[in-house]
């Protein structure tokens, strides 16, 4: 089978949102601001810096507008936040934050789970949301989280995600994840669902987001670069997971995916080291071992520099 490798990734850290949201301890202001620019200065071009959401649901997300107006911003460096609301939409522009993020589940008891609304509900609110963004200058992009399998209701089929871009796209928004959020795809599924969506919409530029629930993520982004998809998400460590669904547990670690992609010969324009060593920074920060395969056994490139070292 003959495999079409793209030239370049494009990559996104969602370590600070993502990755900290399900986490028992809290980081400080000081901690996220230097987790957000240390991603900013080894080269990762989109962060998602964390979330404008009730404090009472999601604590580790409380100080995001703090967080956000002291990061030192780089140009070119694209740092968006995710919103539930008209509210957090506010909350994001006062804070310097112009490029903010909507996600609506496939599943509608997922949705419930998670939001405490309907799909139907959300994408009402979603309109106000996209209209206030727009009329202020700031983009918008969206996700359709548990786009591969729900904890509730199993798979997804993808005419439910046909669905859901269309109501996105009548918002204007072109931008769109796919997001395995209880990391239940595996590399078929993603591989004829991402081919399917490109195919239909040709005019969005999808982004893939998985978790590493079950030990596929590495393997279901190779299908989706297979597949044409050439934007993806991950997390420092290997930390995330979604607190309103059951056995969501940590995203793929950033330093796997980037580390992986670097021994294909796939440009991310990323300082892998300097990735390492924030990941094992941040391992040390929330207090326990997480699922990153590199920072348990390095890389590749280790193990040839310490058999050279020997021979000498």
């Amino acid at each position: 089978m003959s495999m079409n490798w793209p030239e370049k990734v494009i990559f996104c850290e969602v370590g600070p949102r993502d990755g900290l949201q399900n986490e028992k301890t809290l980081l400080s202001v000081e901690q996220k601001v230097a987790l957000i620019e240390g991603a900013a200065d080894a080269g990762v071009p989109i962060i998602e810096v964390g979330s404008f959401v009730h404090p009472k649901a999601v604590p580790q997300m409380a100080d995001t507008d703090e967080v956000a107006k002291k990061i030192r911003r780089l140009p070119g460096v694209e740092y968006r936040c995710l919103v539930a609301n008209k509210k957090g939409v506010e909350r994001a522009l006062a804070s310097g934050i112009t490029k903010v993020k909507l996600t609506l589940s496939a599943s509608e008891s997922h949705a419930r789970a998670n939001m405490k609304k309907s799909i139907a509900e959300l994408l009402e609110g979603f309109k106000e949301c996209t209209a206030f963004a727009h009329e202020n200058g700031a983009a918008v992009s969206g996700a359709i989280s548990t786009a591969f399998g729900c904890p509730f209701e199993g798979k997804i089929p993808v005419t439910k995600l046909v669905e859901i871009t269309e109501k996105f796209m009548e918002l204007g928004i072109t931008e769109l994840s796919m997001s395995d959020t209880t990391g239940m795809a595996n590399p078929r599924q993603v591989y004829d669902t991402a081919s399917f969506m490109r195919e239909k919409f040709p005019e969005v530029r999808w982004f893939l987001h998985f978790h590493n629930t079950r030990g596929m993520a590495l393997a279901n982004m190779v299908a989706g670069l297979n597949a044409g998809i050439i934007r993806y998400d991950a997390s420092l460590a290997g930390l995330g997971g979604c607190p309103f669904a059951p056995g969501a547990s940590g995203n793929v670690a950033s330093e796997d995916m980037l580390h992986m992609l670097g021994e294909m010969g796939i440009e991310t324009g990323i300082d892998l080291d300097r990735m390492i060593a924030l990941a094992r920074q941040l391992q040390q920060w929330v207090g326990h071992c997480t699922d990153s395969s590199v920072l348990r056994a390095g890389k590749n490139s280790d193990l040839i520099s310490r058999t050279e070292a020997k021979k000498q």
